[in-house]
């Protein structure tokens, strides 16, 4: 299979690399400016294993893909998307961004069948160029099973490497399990620059967040998913200690979080639909007073 990830960070990274540890040719998708100094070499310290592989780096996308997988970050993606031209030879897309609203717009872009909604939970970074840490003890891959066909192999690739991966029939369920389940940690631990288990030893803050979780399942029922708020929130209790969310990380780094992408589904949702969201819009605000804080 040929892979192309566009979007070289911790989670295209990890993907990289363990393709590219299975042999499959793997092409890394970055910004033209950094074409020529870009290693050729990716690396991966992982709890699963540690990588050194040969990739190919490339600006665009030049040659066919059986699969292009995009792992930039929502307020990068339309940017990002510049980089595939209209006419590329694309088997499947396969999009593992925040959110639920970026569905859509790849297929306006590539055709409704071309593109296989997918997910992932875990803690991966790329600490320089062509280096990737993971960090979690985890690895969760949601795809859904209309890409079954054509993600099996590599699907197999991933789990041999100690990747939990499920084929979810229903693509709402697939979506929003996820979005439920990050949402209120990410915009919890921004809110009050804490690690999760922080979060949750707080009486406070702890409320907030099961209150969001429950705003959050309440739209994505809504909206067709079958999601369970009480697991989502025990799910949460039982995180490892330490653990932050990319969206705290961007913010104390002064750069722009996917704030819109994770919580605005949920707020638009619940407008739509004259559901409360008062936890939800609360931790949007502490977020902002947050980023003001760092700019």
């Amino acid at each position: 299979m040929q892979h192309g990830i566009l979007g070289a960070g911790g989670v295209g990274g990890l993907i990289a690399a363990v393709l590219a540890g299975a042999s499959d040719p793997v092409t890394l998708i970055v910004r033209p400016q950094a074409v020529d100094g870009y290693p050729r070499v990716l690396s991966l310290e992982s709890r699963f294993g540690n990588l050194s592989v040969p990739v190919s780096v490339s600006a665009a996308v030049t040659r066919p893909f059986d699969l292009l997988w995009i792992t930039v970050k929502a307020t990068q993606l339309e940017a990002a998307l510049e980089s595939v031209p209209a006419p590329a030879q694309i088997g499947a897309v396969v999009p593992l961004l925040n959110g639920v609203e970026h569905v859509a717009l790849l297929r306006r872009r590539f055709g409704d069948e071309r593109v296989v909604p997918a997910t992932i939970a875990v803690e991966s970074e790329r600490v320089a160029p062509g280096r990737i840490v993971h960090r979690s003890p985890f690895v969760r891959l949601n795809v859904a099973a209309s890409g079954r066909p054509r993600l099996e192999a590599s699907v197999e690739h991933l789990r041999r490497f100690g990747f939990e991966c499920r084929f979810v029939e229903s693509e709402s369920t697939l979506l929003w399990s996820k979005l439920v389940f990050l949402a209120p940690i990410a915009l919890s631990c921004t809110a009050a620059a804490l690690p999760i288990d922080l979060v949750v030893a707080d009486p406070a803050a702890r409320g907030r967040l099961e209150a969001s979780v429950r705003e959050a399942c309440a739209v994505a029922a809504a909206a067709g998913a079958t999601v369970d708020a009480a697991a989502v929130i025990a799910g949460i209790a039982g995180l490892p200690p330490g653990m932050r969310a990319s969206m705290q990380k961007d913010v104390e780094a002064g750069r722009t979080p996917e704030l819109d992408a994770i919580a605005g589904p949920i707020l638009r949702g619940a407008q739509a639909h004259g559901l409360p969201a008062t936890a939800t819009q609360e931790l949007v605000a502490a977020v902002r007073r947050r980023m003001t804080a760092n700019p």
